[in-house]
């Protein structure tokens, strides 16, 4: 059985600003670094094998501050990155609302698909190991929508710098 501790980054400066990120790469406040700090002190006793991240700075900037108390390298995967917003990327996002989406978002069955293949990974490359994964808010709710066989809306919004428990085999 192997455990991902699943990560949602720290705070950006975007998340501040309600800036729709997709897959920007963003930067992390100093709220967003300390949320980090946290989960850093939170883990630092336990024992953890691997350290993943998006391949978004923002994602690897809080694996890092979350690996340095193991003296751990962080290993990246496009798996993890957010959605794709295509179009609404960088717009302001209550000015989205009600809106349709573009056609070049990504779609849910798309988003699923690759949730479904970041657990595999997790799976066959980290068996029976513990794993950090920190990636962003839509994509970790897919991730945990496939793994518990719910849908996208059964799943609670995650907040920055929170971290949830799962198990794969």
């Amino acid at each position: 059985m192997t455990k991902i501790f699943l990560v949602r980054h720290g705070e950006t400066v975007d998340n501040v600003n309600q800036i729709m990120q997709g897959q920007t790469q963003g930067e992390l406040t100093a709220n967003g670094i300390l949320q980090a700090k946290k989960l850093a002190q939170e883990l630092a006793h336990t024992t953890v094998d691997a350290f993943v991240a998006s391949d978004l700075q923002r994602s690897i900037d809080t694996c890092t501050i979350i690996a340095r108390p193991h003296a751990a390298t962080v290993v990246t995967t496009p798996l993890l990155r957010e959605r794709d917003w295509g179009d609404f990327t960088g717009r302001y996002i209550p000015d989205l609302r009600g809106l349709d989406f573009p056609p070049n978002v990504e779609s849910l069955d798309a988003l699923k698909t690759r949730a479904r293949k970041f657990l595999d990974y997790i799976a066959s490359t980290f068996p029976g190991q513990t794993v950090v994964a920190v990636g962003h808010g839509i994509i970790n709710k897919a991730i945990q929508a496939v793994h518990y066989g719910k849908t996208m809306p059964e799943i609670a919004r995650m907040a920055n710098g929170e971290i949830r428990e799962l198990e794969v085999e």
